[in-house]
């Protein structure tokens, strides 16, 4: 029984690393490029909720505030690209990596400074809620974690596999010069890219939130997700997610076998025997760049 619990923990938590994952994923499949703020909009995202619906801040309803931190997540993402990463354009890819790194840290500061370094509950018409299945007792914060989690990842997979605008994405990361000829805005669909990360940035919070207590330090989880996405190879929307489960599962079961702490690198070891392994990650959907 015991066992079970631990997995259906892990699995849910597992769900937020594995979303954070794929807006590194996002950022990678059209831009090319690593978002390591990623985490940081996530814990963002999630202070954006608490700010909405909490009675002690804004008190609206739960349903309106969710689409609505969305939205502006989604904005703060087009913006962010628009105004500074743009500006980056034709630079090496370390130049943003390390602009997204101090971007991190700005966040971080940001947060603490406007909602204080204490942790924070999100008020949820859901809290204390729970499910029932053959036996068992789950959260229902956490089976919702997991059904968004497995909705989202469909409808991504099936944005890049299907929809025009999600090809277009994947042609500028293939070859901006021969997208911008064959009439597709680079720099726009960039945009919209950031724009989309920002957004799956904010339910991942969103549901992160709803499972426990954020402070700005949270958006550390973000490293953690970084390993999910190398492990289930970068490319892949499906392997983010595979990868964020491997991880969420093994966590708690390492938390219960090995002395305190040590359970805190078994994602790095995971990600470093993959690399050895298969240095392109478990289900990696990486081409050949056309010239």
């Amino acid at each position: 029984m015991d066992f079970i619990q631990l997995a259906i923990s892990g699995l849910a938590q597992g769900c937020v690393y594995g979303l954070i994952a794929l807006g590194f994923v996002l950022i990678y499949k059209a831009t090319e490029g690593v978002n390591f703020a990623q985490g940081d909009f996530m814990m963002m995202g999630a202070f954006v909720t608490i700010w909405l619906t909490n009675a002690e801040y804004l008190g609206i309803n739960f349903w309106l505030a969710v689409p609505i931190a969305i939205l502006i997540m989604g904005i703060l993402g087009y913006l962010l690209d628009m105004l500074i990463i743009r500006r980056m354009f034709g630079q090496p890819q370390i130049a943003l990596v390390i602009l997204t790194i101090a971007l991190g840290f700005i966040i971080r500061f940001a947060a603490g400074a406007i909602w204080t370094h204490e942790p924070q509950l999100l008020e949820t018409p859901f809290a204390g809620k729970e499910v029932r299945f053959l036996g068992f007792v789950l959260g229902f914060e956490e089976v919702a974690v997991i059904i968004v989690t497995l909705l989202l990842t469909l409808f991504l997979f099936l944005f890049f596999k299907k929809a025009k605008l999600g090809k277009a994405m994947q042609a500028a990361s293939q070859n901006q010069l021969a997208a911008y000829y064959m009439g597709i805005p680079v720099k726009k669909i960039q945009s919209l890219v950031w724009a989309l990360a920002g957004a799956v940035a904010a339910v991942a919070g969103i549901l992160f939130a709803s499972k426990g207590a954020v402070d700005p330090s949270t958006g550390l989880l973000g490293i953690k997700a970084f390993a999910a996405a190398v492990i289930g190879g970068f490319g892949s929307l499906p392997g983010a997610l595979i990868g964020g489960l491997i991880i969420g599962i093994i966590e708690p079961f390492a938390a219960y076998a090995l002395p305190a702490g040590y359970s805190q690198i078994t994602p790095y070891l995971i990600m470093i025997l993959v690399l050895i392994f298969r240095p392109a990650g478990l289900f990696s959907q990486m081409h050949s760049k056309k010239v």
